[in-house]
């Protein structure tokens, strides 16, 4: 029987009927969308195969499993389908490991639903199903020696709410990359022995100012003195399965230098075309898909140039090779910064060829927006805009008007996001945030309007977090504004798209999904504008400032502060 049961929490693999933004289900609090709405929407799991292995599994996983199995076989590794636990886990299966994402609703979506909602208690669907897939598991290894390890990048939630690992019944939570000694991680798990040199016991955690810091905790594990800190690409191993969505990694580690991302903080490390177009052929090949979803930090900064100057030749070599790949005829990036298409717009016209983009085959990509705010972006991102500066090539929002016209014009879609609770942020930032918002939601491009959707998140301190207090007191008159300017925008586009996006599902289905997502855009939007008007927001006011003429920042000022 398996030595190792490798899980995924379940909501990470849903198939969330195939439509863009849903995945963002999970993390609305139950007292905020009825349990029939979210079943609904959340879709199904694939069903299992060979037995109760999962058809696809995220990509994270995916890399534990190619690391094991470099030392033990298939029968040793099983990545189990949730239906399948109880079968899964025997009496002499050694280790449980668990990948996560959000398990405790500590993520930024979830907690900007918190403060929100006015939710006082952490019952978002995301944890709700995490609870359930943590107990199902404890039952199925009960009176067995399974030790229960938990991974991904959900982890760190376990260093904030550290009561829920004992409550969880968990042996030991890693931290960090580890699909390089993943079978070395697995053997000392389960003997309960590690060598210091290759791990160490407690992990990293970062002050309410995002100063990171070292911290000892038995319970959790993370790399040790005696190896890189970042496992090297030619030491991480090739999917052999496939990934959930046709996920393939193309570099890790972002650079840019955001002082609100933890991500940044990570070593650069790109993957080769040639190692990338492998594993897209484990997808295509054993997992039905044609198309190939790639993961980056900041897709233009792979193989960067000197001060980020985007490496054209790279680009054009890498979606090239990903094209002509058998059986692909569609990819896109996860992730982009905008000054890109707002300072290259010839590259993105190059890429858009080569990845075959038009009217019917969009590419999406995610976009960290954050605000409208030219101080806001100088203080917390100012190497987001490289190559360009504000001030030098225009205003923060010229530059993302114009990276927008552009992504649009050769059919990219970008999927914002912004942020309200920063530090030092004013009501006049928040103003500058939703004017942004309007223009772009009032623009056009060809005789087309632009295309994108935007949700906003709230940046929630550490000490917040830590003090369980999740009331929307935090949220301001000028917050609430921001709010209801990015759902008004996304009821637009889902009152425009709803239906295009299921172009080729079944009709029945076509048009229940459709016809939900379409009501849902509007029931959230007003609703939200009657939580906006109960505030003292003016509606009116936040429907279209920013737009023509109507820019009066003083007025914003006296509204706010009433």
């Amino acid at each position: 029987m398996a030595k190792f049961v490798l899980l995924s929490d379940n909501t990470l693999l849903y198939d969330y009927r195939d439509f863009p933004l849903l995945d963002f289900v999970p993390g609305a609090p139950g007292n905020a969308m009825p349990s029939f709405i979210y079943a609904f929407l959340k879709g199904r799991i694939a069903k299992p195969i060979d037995g109760g292995r999962l058809k696809y599994a995220p990509y994270g996983l995916r890399k534990i499993e190619a690391s094991l199995l470099t030392k033990y076989n298939s029968n040793d590794v099983v990545v189990a389908h949730p239906d399948h636990i109880s079968s899964a886990i025997k009496d002499d299966t050694e280790v449980v490991a668990i990948h996560t994402m959000d398990p405790l609703g500590l993520g930024p979506t979830t907690m900007s639903y918190y403060v929100l909602f006015k939710s006082h208690s952490l019952n978002a669907y995301v944890k709700q199903e995490w609870e359930k897939l943590i107990a199902k598991v404890n039952a199925a290894r009960k009176g067995k020696k399974a030790k229960l390890i938990i991974g991904g990048p959900g982890v760190w939630e376990y260093t904030i709410l550290r009561d829920y690992v004992e409550k969880h019944n968990i042996d030991y939570l890693f931290q960090g990359e580890m699909d390089d000694y993943s079978p070395e991680l697995f053997e000392q798990v389960a003997a309960g022995k590690f060598d210091d040199n290759l791990f160490r016991n407690g992990y990293i955690t970062y002050d309410e100012s995002f100063v990171r810091f070292a911290k000892t905790d038995q319970k959790f594990i993370s790399r040790g003195k005696g190896i890189p800190t970042f496992p090297k690409p030619e030491s991480i191993p090739n999917i052999v399965a496939p990934s959930t969505k046709s996920i393939t990694e193309a570099m890790r580690g972002c650079g840019i230098g955001c002082d609100f991302c933890e991500v940044t903080l990570r070593e650069l490390r790109y993957y080769s075309p040639e190692k990338i177009t492998q594993e897209i052929k484990v997808n295509i090949e054993q997992g039905g898909f044609d198309n190939a979803w790639l993961h980056s930090d900041e897709i233009f900064a792979y193989k960067h140039l000197q001060n980020y100057v985007p490496n054209e030749e790279a680009l054009t070599e890498l979606f090239t090779k990903i094209m002509s790949v058998r059986g692909v005829k569609r990819t896109n990036p996860t992730h982009g910064r905008i000054s890109i298409p707002s300072a290259y717009p010839e590259l993105i016209g190059k890429l858009s060829r080569i990845m075959r983009a038009s009217r019917d085959n969009w590419i999406g990509v995610q976009v960290g927006l954050e605000t409208g705010s030219d101080a806001l972006a100088k203080k917390h991102m100012p190497a987001k805009t490289l190559p360009l500066k504000i001030g030098v090539d225009g205003s923060w929002q010229e530059i993302v008007w114009n990276g927008v016209r552009n992504f649009n014009r050769h059919y990219w879609r970008p999927a914002f996001t912004v942020q309200v609770g920063q530090s030092s942020e004013t009501n006049e930032d928040n103003a500058e945030t939703v004017a942004l918002i309007n223009r772009l939601s009032n623009s056009r491009v060809d005789g087309r309007p632009f295309e994108f959707t935007v949700t906003p998140l709230y940046n929630m301190p550490l000490g917040r977090i830590k003090s369980k207090d999740f009331s929307n007191q935090e949220l301001t008159k000028s917050m609430l504004a921001v709010y209801y300017a990015s759902y008004r925008h996304l009821a637009k586009m889902a009152a425009r798209d709803a239906y295009r996006v299921m172009e080729g599902k079944n009709p029945l289905l076509k048009y229940t999904v459709g016809s939900t997502i379409r009501f849902g855009g509007y029931v959230m939007m007003k609703f939200i504008e009657g939580i906006a008007r109960k505030n003292g927001v003016d509606i009116e006011k936040a429907k279209t400032y920013g737009v023509g003429n109507h820019r009066d920042i003083e007025a914003w000022n006296v509204a706010a502060r009433a």
